[in-house]
């Protein structure tokens, strides 16, 4: 699993996470989170190892990982799911996919799967990435992060700006990659939300950010009961 322990983080003068410590487990989908400003991308850039941390741990399948570079995390078995998706927009969906397994050995191919997943992807192969449609993008960037089949799988605000077919799509194989992954094997999720009731319906636990503490922790059935809508409401 994964574990990350009082782990705090500052911008210049500004202490951005203040002791946060959390789990992810392989079978379970965690979801943090907060309102804008608490804190929850800048967790996720430390999980990544694209931002420093001030101390605490972050132990992946027992490994500390705190001071260990990106591609080491991604070679781990974490795959991670930007904010803006940030995918190629001038390379195609395929050479995107092939961007996934920048950190494996070269023999190792696309999974197939990952067309089950997102038949859209199928059917867009040789398009240029610029040229799909918000949500398209989007399954892109997940699929991407999937290519090297990580054992983690870290997204940050995949709802963001997605028509709500596509919001209820990315739901559903959310929930199919923690219960078998890609190779029948659970996946454990991270996933930083702010629409709260594709949260709800997803989260297996849940933590809930303010000013870079955790304020709230719970299974996901005890949301409502613990009134974690008002917390985050903007």
């Amino acid at each position: 699993m994964l574990q990350i322990d009082a782990l705090h983080q500052a911008y210049g003068g500004s202490h951005i996470l203040r002791g946060i410590s959390l789990e992810a487990r392989p079978g379970e989908i965690t979801v943090i989170l907060g309102r804008n400003g608490v804190g929850k991308t800048t967790l996720l850039k430390a999980l990544m190892g694209l931002v420093p941390v001030r101390s605490g741990r972050v132990v992946w399948e027992g490994v500390d990982l705190t001071h260990r570079p990106v591609h080491e995390r991604s070679r781990r078995g974490i795959g991670y799911v930007p904010q803006g998706r940030e995918i190629f927009a001038r390379l195609t969906v395929r050479e995107n996919l092939l961007m996934g397994l920048a950190s494996q050995p070269a023999n190792v191919a696309v999974p197939p799967k990952l067309y089950e997943l997102f038949p859209v992807l199928a059917e867009m192969q040789q398009r240029r990435g610029g040229d799909l449609s918000g949500g398209q993008q989007q399954q892109l960037a997940i699929a991407r992060a999937l290519a090297a089949r990580p054992r983690l799988l870290v997204l940050d605000e995949p709802t963001e700006g997605i028509q709500p077919n596509i919001i209820q799509a990315i739901g559903r194989v959310l929930r199919q990659l923690a219960r078998e992954g890609l190779d029948g094997q659970p996946m454990a999720i991270l996933l930083v939300e702010q629409y709260y009731d594709f949260a709800r319906e997803l989260a297996d636990r849940y933590v809930v950010l303010d000013r870079g503490t955790v304020v709230a922790s719970g299974s996901g059935e005890e949301m409502e009961v613990h009134g974690v809508r008002t917390m985050v409401a903007l």
